[in-house]
C-alpha cells in the first residue's frame, strides 16, 4: 500500500504564492514519477506538473513560468511552489504517484486564490 499525505493549501490573493508539499510512505519502488493534478468546481482533473526520478518535468502550459515542481527521492517526497497565483488556480490539488502501472493519489487539498 501507498499513502500519500498533503500539505501547503490555503488562501491567498492574487499574485501571492503557496508551496504544497505532499510525503509518500509504504511500498515505494524507485522508478516512480511523480506530481501534481488539480480539480476545480465543475471541471475535469487536470495535470498540473510531473518529476521523474531524473528530475526532468512536465508543466500545464497554464502554469509554466509561474510553478516549480521539485522531488527529494530521499524523503519520497514532490512538492509545489507555485508563484504569481491567479484566480484560475483555484481549484483542489492532489498529489499523485504513478509506479508499475499504478496510480495513487492524496486525498487532496484546498487552494484559493482571491482577486
Amino acid at each position: 500500500q501507498v499513502h500519500l499525505v498533503e500539505s501547503g493549501g490555503g488562501l491567498v490573493q492574487a499574485g501571492g504564492s503557496l508551496r504544497l508539499s505532499c510525503a509518500a510512505s509504504g511500498s515505494i519502488f524507485r522508478f516512480n514519477i511523480m506530481g501534481w493534478f488539480r480539480q476545480a468546481p465543475g471541471k475535469q482533473r487536470e495535470l498540473v506538473a510531473r518529476i521523474l526520478p531524473d528530475g526532468s518535468t512536465v508543466y500545464a502550459d497554464s502554469v509554466k513560468g509561474r510553478f516549480t515542481v521539485s522531488r527529494d527521492n530521499a524523503k519520497n517526497s514532490v512538492y509545489l511552489q507555485m508563484n504569481s497565483l491567479k484566480p484560475e488556480d483555484t481549484a483542489v490539488y492532489y498529489c499523485n504517484v504513478a509506479m508499475v502501472g499504478n496510480n495513487y493519489w492524496g486525498q487532496g487539498t484546498q487552494v484559493t486564490v482571491s482577486s
